[in-house]
């Protein structure tokens, strides 16, 4: 562990120092010990080993090779161009950026798993910069201090993961003791050193009822600082002084320069080459807007009346481009009494954030849009010519104000515009943190003394002139520049966007050649001009006398203001010119400083402590020189207002003197109300902050700016961050632009495209995590990628001491754009959210964010046998057992002997009606390809046995296996073999295009099962001797090998019957879902009983016909397939699945043509039906398929039921007529293949009364689960889970559920072990190596108390027994048995059982594009696995989703994201995925995933 602790020297240490330390290791990840108990005994461990350097830290010693600050100073290097250099200006700071680079040299340059991706999804990057991951550095192999003790022998269940006997000593174990085939891929291998003990903040230690999961409520740090100060006072501005000189209202402004000054310049646009394209003067801006006033009021009709009334909302839809018609529509509006609402320019119909403007514009009740001739022609049209209608956007009607499309008025005519009141003037739109669009509405009379405070706090004169960089649309742009200029004859120069991204110099220039006593700009164009102006000579700047940053309250503009100034110092610009300001929508200005002519105090400068900020709390920063913030004062309160700071959370109580709270107003100047939305209205435009009595400060109430900050000496206020940006993770609070201005300061290889990086936070687990979302220059490597994202993690761990839960690179230029270029943070989260963000690498650290998950469960002491029955007395609890109808009541008895032998069996149908069909095979065309009655079925079985008697030599007892494909070839072989005396054993064929995988099992079967002999057809038989099984198998150590498709026509001289009913029948092999092959040995005796309650169970008889889509290869489906229509006489028509896959409607329609009352099938095989003909149910029923025959369809299983893929079975038939009630499970497992069947029967036999009640459907709590508790919940409560009875338990068959770890017997509705005891119960594990003791119990249990005398055996499965309220048969009280799931899936983790299914349900709802799913453990890991339905650049989307919703819905951290193709997962002919199958290729590196992300 390397990043542990200090490097260690190259000398070995000693297997039981190794020992030790790995103990430790896992101690400390199982919360066994605390950090600093596990650094203190390692440390005692590595005493002798480690040499120390006198006085250093070995730690330390190889620190100096960390390059030292990695950005200069602006001044200092000649840049060429701002497009390679653009660092978003907003956040430099070079004492920031050592800051940086000083806590990173601080980290050891610890090797981070770097996430693989598959070379196809590097779209970003050309092959040629890809970099191999790091394979020669890998730690040491896991595996190896294990391996060299693994001498003993692991008892083996024969595992087709397995490695041959004789290898043990070889043999690999990961971590967890799972062995592994071949060597652990070394990619994988060197993850683990890395990953195996995740960095985690401990746990608080708490007492956790046993399935109240509490979340931690984080704890307040009793060190961290308290505000101190005495209560701030409410600080006044200067009183506005109303010049009895000026104009009473800005429309009488523009009617008296438009009359007297009518040739005086008001604006001049410029086009992108900087020529000014048009001077606007004030004469012609009043002509026009009275001209434009009047067509609104008198050209518009609908209907004969008037389109427009006063008071109503107009939309302003002007580029940013042309600010000469815009000013022209906000006037005309204003003279015709109209309310401009200023929105951006839809250029797509999909723009970020359009929806949202178009709901703001839908609530103001907007149907008429304003715009230019030009800007018309260029917005999207419908198929009419028509302008498209917008996503979202209420039907507009588009009017364009080119001059040629206005009225001119008469004469005389003038509008009567009251513009004095406290009716709304105009509508500004504002976007909230959340991405919702609002309307700030803003009345005559607030318009009127903004216009005045920001006259007499600026010095503004008459013939002034401005250039202006801003959005004139809203904010500080269209305040200065359209609305204070107007009422004071000031001279606007607007330089556009567009002309900023070709020439950023274009403002310098523009102050310089119209002696611009003003200049309005950002902090970004301050930065831009820096990196432009070498070599430019003839720039002056002395005609400025205010520099107005409108940005100034961002903290992070300092840094260019202070370089701004140095570089143009010596071009004639003043100091004091330079003029920060804060503004909000809500509340306008709330602060400028004033240069000193204008009485402004002296600019001040506070440097902060970061972690006191986090806590709300100034602290000037004296001994931690790393993690600071240094802001500017923003200047003074506006003149005529009121200021005071009021805390961010709760009640407004005015906040301390050295306590960060948010910035509050009261002034007429302030915007009046958010538009139609009266509830969040009074929250922020009539806060009344109170003192910390109670009382109220003023009897005006204040606007709430969404600035945070403070006071500072001499009535300054300070700017730390917006209400917006903020980020609350546990107690402490973040600014989402500090953490952009730490993620930039770490940028050796210049690696953000133009700076562009998001930060936001998104809820998880009731708590804020912090996303980092950055654009990657297109030319970045993935090792350029990786390096940067994980020193960016270290930076802001130790600069914010706060975690990063996702970190995630886009391509350049992919994240939405705000209308001015900035991104759109809003939509880049509802994209990151809703799985649409498609980043090229991601970076999860949940291990360290996700502090507040419930504590480990502790394991109580086990309880004992006597408490445990007074607990089941004393809570009039009955203990959990059930059982299906008795035998000895049912059936003569007789018969039951006659029927011992199945081969007896067949014999005496073949001799009393020998021309009974008993098979009848179908192909993939629903054509019969084979057939046999119960004579040929007979002959066909006599030849069999001839063979293996005479060709193969074999004697009774010998084992035989039988290779066939499903058909009536398998079942002729089985009764050949019982009539010669031999053992068969089914066993799947191999796989032609496949052999590679599936030969191998078929030879391991062969082997383990001791068969003597290989019966097959002819085909097979060439397969398994092929060259291409050669390359798999070694073919010469087969067994012999009969071909059983031309053998002669023989009759054996006697058969067989064996000396007792106990003797072995066959061998049912199959391979577990866990990877274990086991082989079940059947006797004669529960082969009959097998049959014999399935009999009665599904009432079947010769009469009768039954459909089954089954492989015939082991447990029940072998049963139904070789054994039931012999013992009962049915027919059975017989659908191989694999022919589903050419003709997937062959199982239902053959069900249909042979109106089978009762029909089998698999999960499969119901998923394939249900997937393949979800849209093809019309074409089916004009075929003529009907399912109403259908009483019962039975999918046969070893799970827990498939709730949801039943149900939308059910569903998608019912138009074919499958009844409602049709569809149930069965349930049956390796020690007994039929414990549950659910037969429905309706009609006469349910008048009969031998029907039993519907399958229940119960809801528990999934937590609960996990405490191997059931406790049942309403349907739709949190976490409930549904499961649903399992079936009808058989004739013959009881059940008991036990303990898994005490074995006694379990009350009603307690989760245990189920446990069985039939007639047919397989009568143990057939072995190699004989080794059935250790499984003896499996076969053979006893309860440890209770009933100690009945054998059992047993499942293996969790479930529970609940007595229902509905009635069976015979009167009793219906028991249901609800099977949960396998004991040997279960995944321990944290202290708690998991079921993987519940997971992986979890994880497919996350996204639609994950097909299937799978989870599995590694080391303490858990790995989720998913299989991408979709393009492949989408796949890094998965991460954060998979990631979120396994934490949200089951408290649990993923470790590994595995993303791969669809049918990666391997799935079983049950239906059933191999999750250790999938294991084994994901370590051995097999699986070629398209992305696996590691998270941290």
């Amino acid at each position: 562990m390397a990043d542990r602790g200090c490097p260690l020297e190259a000398a070995p240490l000693p297997a039981e120092v190794l020992e030790s330390l790995a103990e430790l290791e896992l101690e400390l990840s199982e919360g066994d010990i605390t950090q600093k108990g596990y650094e203190k005994k390692r440390a005692k461990l590595l005493a002798r080993y480690i040499p120390l350097i006198q006085g250093v830290d070995p730690c330390l010693q190889t620190e100096n090779r960390i390059p030292g600050p990695l950005m200069t100073a602006a001044t200092s290097k000649p840049q060429k161009s701002r497009a390679t250099n653009s660092r978003d200006e907003r956040f430099r700071s070079d004492v920031h950026t050592e800051a940086v680079q000083a806590a990173l040299a601080k980290y050891k340059e610890r090797k981070m798993p770097m996430p693989s991706k598959r070379r196809s999804v590097l779209v970003h990057s050309s092959v040629e910069t890809y970099t191999p991951p790091d394979l020669h550095s890998a730690p040491p192999d896991v595996t190896t201090g294990l391996a060299e003790h693994s001498h003993y022998e692991r008892p083996q269940v024969a595992s087709v993961r397995g490695i041959p006997r004789g290898h043990g000593r070889n043999v690999l174990e990961t971590a967890d003791g799972v062995p592994v085939n071949s060597r652990v891929s070394s990619k994988i291998q060197q993850l683990l050193n890395t990953l195996k003990r995740p960095k985690r903040p401990p746990l608080k230690e708490f007492f956790v009822d046993d399935f109240e999961e509490l979340l931690e409520v984080q704890q307040p740090d009793p060190n961290q600082p308290k505000p101190e100060g005495d209560q701030m006072a409410v600080l006044k501005g200067e009183p506005l002084s109303v010049g009895t000189s000026g104009p009473s209202s800005l429309l009488a402004a523009l009617q008296l320069w438009g009359t007297t000054q009518p040739k005086a310049p008001c604006l001049t646009a410029l086009d992108t080459a900087g020529k000014a394209t048009c001077t606007l003067t004030y004469g012609k801006l009043w002509s026009r807007s009275l001209k434009l006033a009047y067509t609104l009021l008198n050209k518009l009709t609908s209907k004969n009346e008037p389109l427009l009334k006063p008071g109503d909302r107009v939309a302003l839809v002007f580029p940013n481009s042309d600010p000469v018609m815009f000013m022209v529509a906000f006037y005309g509006c204003l003279l015709a009494e109209l309310v401009p609402v200023p929105i951006e320019v839809p250029l797509t119909r999909k723009d970020a954030g359009s929806q949202q403007v178009g709901f703001l514009l839908g609530s103001c009740g907007v149907t008429l849009a304003l715009t230019t001739d030009a800007c018309q022609k260029g917005l999207p049209k419908a198929p009419t010519g028509e302008v498209a209608t917008f996503k979202g956007w209420p039907p507009l009607a588009w009017l364009v104000i080119d001059g040629k499309h206005l009225t001119k008025p008469p004469k005389d005519w003038y509008p009567l515009a009251q513009d004095t009141g406290s009716g709304t003037a105009y509508i500004e739109y504002k976007t909230s943190k959340e991405g919702s669009t609002v309307g700030v509405t803003v009345s005559h009379s607030s318009l009127l003394a903004q216009c005045r405070a920001l006259t007499q706090a600026c010095g503004y004169m008459e013939a002034e002139t401005l250039t202006n960089v801003l959005d004139f649309k809203r904010d500080a742009g269209l305040w200065h520049g359209v609305l204070t200029s107007v009422m004071n004859r000031m001279h606007v120069v607007s330089i556009p966007y567009a002309l900023m991204k070709v020439n950023p110099l274009s403002w310098i220039q523009k102050v310089c050649s119209y002696k611009a006593r003003a200049a309005l700009v950002k902090s970004r164009d301050m930065h831009w001009s820096l990196l432009a102006q070498r070599g430019q000579r003839d720039v002056c700047l002395s005609s400025l006398r205010m520099l107005i940053v409108a940005d100034g309250a961002n903290p992070w503009s300092i840094s260019s203001c202070d370089a701004f100034l140095n570089v143009f110092q010596s071009r004639g610009l003043r100091p004091e010119v330079i003029c920060p300001c804060a503004s909000s929508p809500e509340a306008l200005t709330v602060a400028i400083r004033r240069p000193p002519d204008l009485g402004g105090p002296p600019p001040r400068k506070a440097v902060l402590s970061m972690n006191g900020l986090s806590y709300g709390v100034i602290r000037v920063d004296t001994e931690e020189k790393l993690s600071v913030l240094t802001v500017q004062d923003v200047g003074q309160v506006m003149p005529g207002a009121s200021a005071c700071v009021v805390k961010v959370d709760g009640a407004p109580y005015l906040c301390k003197t050295d306590e960060i709270g948010e910035i509050c107003v009261n002034s007429i100047a302030t915007g009046t109300a958010y538009y139609g939305l009266l509830g969040i209205t009074k929250n922020v435009f009539e806060t009344v902050p109170v003192t910390a009595d109670g009382v109220p400060v003023s009897d005006r109430p204040f606007t709430r700016t969404g600035l945070l900050g403070f006071i500072g000496p001499d009535n300054l206020v300070f700017v730390v961050g917006k209400l917006d940006g903020l980020m609350v993770v546990g107690v402490r609070r973040h600014n989402a632009d500090d953490v952009v201005a730490t993620a930039l300061a770490v940028e050796p290889m210049k690696f953000v495209y133009r700076g562009r990086i998001a930060v936001f936070s998104v809820t998880v687990l009731h708590d804020d995590r912090i996303v980092l979302v950055a654009e990657q220059r297109p030319d970045a490597s993935e090792e350029d990628s990786f390096q940067w994202m994980s020193r960016v993690l270290q930076a802001i761990d130790s600069i914010h001491q706060v975690g990063v839960y996702c970190l995630a690179l886009v391509p350049a230029n992919t994240l939405p754009k705000a209308p001015l270029g900035g991104i759109h943070i809003s939509e880049t989260k509802q994209r990151f959210l809703e799985g649409m963000l498609h980043p090229c690498n991601v970076l999860m650290c949940p291990h360290t964010c996700v502090t507040n998950l419930p504590k480990p469960r502790q394991k109580q002491p086990e309880v004992g046998p006597a408490s445990m029955i007074v607990g089941n007395l004393v809570a009039g609890k009955r203990i959990a057992q059930a059982s299906g109808r008795e035998l000895a009541h049912l059936e003569d008895s007789d018969q039951a002997r006659k029927f011992l032998f199945l081969a007896d069996v067949l014999q005496w149908r073949a001799h009393t009606t020998p021309d009974h069909p008993l098979f009848l095979l179908l192909n993939a065309k629903g054509t019969v390809t084979s057939t046999a009655t119960c004579i040929q079925l007979h002959k066909r079985a006599e030849r069999v046995a001839a063979a293996l008697m005479e060709k193969g030599r074999l004697d009774a007892g010998d084992h035989v296996a039988l290779v066939y494909p499903p058909g009536v070839d398998l079942i002729a072989a089985f009764y050949g073999c019982l009539y010669c005396g031999c053992v068969p054993v089914t066993v799947r064929p191999p796989h032609p295009q496949n052999l590679g995988t599936t030969l191998p099992t078929v030879k391991m079967i062969v082997e383990v099962s001791k068969s003597a002999c290989v019966l097959s057809t002819q085909a097979i038989t060439r397969l398994l001797r092929s060259k291409e099984a050669a390359a798999a198998v070694d073919v010469r150590t087969w067994p012999t090998i009969l071909d059983t498709d031309d053998i002669p026509k023989k009759k054996v001289a006697s058969i067989f019957r064996p000396p007792s009913p106990d003797v072995l029948a066959y061998l049912d092999f199959s391979v577990s879902t866990t990877g274990i092959l086991a082989g079940v040995k059947m006797s004669h005796a529960a082969t009959s009983a097998l049959c014999r309650s399935i009999k009665l169970q599904c009432e079947l008889y010769p009469s009768r016909q039954i459909a089954i889509c089954l492989d015939p290869y082991c447990g029940l489906g072998f049963a139904l397939w070789c054994l039931c229509s012999v013992y009962s006489g049915h027919q059975s028509v017989l659908v191989p699945p694999l022919e589903l896959e050419s003709n997937v409607s062959l199982w239902l329609s053959a069900v249909s043509q042979y109106k089978a009352r009762v029909t089998f099938c698999s999960y499969s095989v119901m998923e394939m039906c249900t997937k393949g003909l979800g849209a093809q149910t019309g074409a089916l029923r004009m075929k003529g398929v009907n399912l109403s025959c259908v009483r019962t369809c039975m999918v046969v299983a070893e799970e827990r039921p498939r709730i949801s893929l039943t149900q939308s079975f059910s569903k998608l038939f019912k138009d074919l007529g499958l009844p409602a009630r049709a569809v149930s499970t069965t349930f049956g497992c390796r020690v007994n293949v039929a414990i549950c069947l659910q037969p429905n029967r309706l009609g006469k036999l349910a008048e009969q009364g031998t029907t039993g009640p519907d399958p229940t459907t119960v809801y528990v709590d999934m937590r609960a689960l996990r405490h191997d508790r059931v406790r049942l919940v309403e349907r739709g409560s949190p976490h409930s889970l549904p499961l649903m009875e399992s079936g009808k338990i058989l004739p013959g068959v009881k059940v008991i559920i036990a303990h898994t770890e005490t074995k006694g017997p379990l009350g009603d509705s307690h989760l245990g072990e189920i446990w069985v005891s039939s007639p047919h119960n397989a009568t143990g594990y057939y072995t190699v190596y004989g080794e059935e003791t250790l499984h003896a119990d499996h076969f053979s249990a006893r309860l440890s108390f209770g009933d100690t005398q009945t054998i059992w055996a047993r499942t293996g499965y969790l479930g529970f027994l609940r007595r229902t309220e509905l009635t069976d048969a015979s009167g009793e009280r219906h028991d249901a048995l609800y099977v949960v799931g396998s004991l040997d899936e279960t995944l321990e983790l944290r202290g708690m059982r998991y079921h993987p299914i519940d997971i992986e349900t979890s994880v497919i709802r996350a996204h639609r594009s994950i097909a299937e799913c799978a989870v599995f453990t590694w080391t303490n890991l858990l790995v989720v696995v998913v299989e991408l339905d979709g393009l492949e650049q989408d796949a890094l989307d998965l991460v954060a989703l998979v990631t979120n919703v396994v934490l949200e819905e089951h408290y649990l951290v993923v470790g590994v994201v595995v993303i791969v193709d669809p049918g990666v997962i391997p799935i079983n002919s049950r239906g059933e995925k191999q999750r250790m199958h999938l294991r084994d290729g994901f370590l051995a590196d097999q699986l070629d995933p398209i992305y696996v992300a590691y998270n941290m």
